[in-house]
């Protein structure tokens, strides 16, 4: 299976818990010798502006991070194309499901999932695309981005009883008739990091999940590395759900 990687998403660009040293290299050597890795290119100011407003792009840029947003969002839209034919991760840094159009916080800067999915609705490659959110946190940026487009639907779980929220995620992937299943895979509700709630094995069943709603579908699937900030089991819950994906 392909993994979408870049040496230079282990720079640490910023203070926050996102950007911090160790947190990418964890991941890429727990899945050394598992994976291909694939070194993507930055997204365009093009496809940047499809989603974000040229205020928010120039914010960005004063923030001296555009570089390595850029370059996480094309990371992003290279998992995507990758997904179309098979199984694909993209572990990039910074995160983005919290950024919308013109603005950035919870340690995002450019939404990645709204600039690759977009990007291949545009291009006619998909119909439909379904999203599951994860990560501990709502992904407010991708729900302002994408809900109101017509094509896109999300699932953000929100249940604090693990065995609801793995029916939850069941349910509405056997439901949906999206021909993309995408994930943004926030590793942060594991037991050991903040959330405390989902094992490292949750994760190998919603990367299956994911992979059978594609097959069903006939479609594609792909995640993208959001959250997850506990480097001691990040690697290993990473390594989880790209097994998942994987079958």
């Amino acid at each position: 299976m392909k993994v979408v990687y870049h040496e230079d998403y282990n720079k640490v660009y910023a203070s926050d818990p996102a950007a911090s040293a160790g947190r990418i290299r964890v991941v890429a050597n727990a899945l050394k010798g598992k994976v291909t890795f694939v070194e993507p290119e930055p997204a365009t100011k093009e496809d940047i502006l499809r989603v974000h407003t040229p205020e928010h792009v120039n914010s960005v840029k004063r923030d001296s991070v555009y570089e390595i947003a850029s370059l996480a969002a094309g990371g992003a839209i290279k998992a995507a194309e990758i997904g179309l034919t098979e199984p694909c991760f993209a572990l990039i840094r910074p995160p983005g499901h919290h950024a919308s159009a013109n603005r950035a916080w919870g340690f995002c800067y450019f939404n990645n999932m709204a600039i690759a999915v977009e990007k291949l609705k545009l291009q006619g490659k998909i119909k439909k695309a379904f999203i599951l959110d994860f990560d501990l946190h709502f992904g407010d940026g991708n729900v302002n981005i994408l809900q109101g487009k017509g094509y896109v639907s999300i699932l953000n779980p929100a249940t604090q009883n693990r065995d609801e929220y793995l029916k939850e995620v069941e349910k509405a992937l056997a439901e949906t008739d999206a021909d993309l299943i995408a994930a943004s895979a926030g590793f942060d509700n594991h037991v050991d990091d903040w959330g405390g709630l989902l094992k490292t094995e949750d994760y190998t069943f919603m990367g299956r999940l994911m992979r059978e709603a594609a097959q069903r579908n006939r479609g594609g699937c792909f995640g993208i590395l959001e959250g997850g900030y506990n480097h001691d089991v990040l690697g290993e819950n990473v390594l989880s759900f790209v097994e998942g994906l994987k079958g």
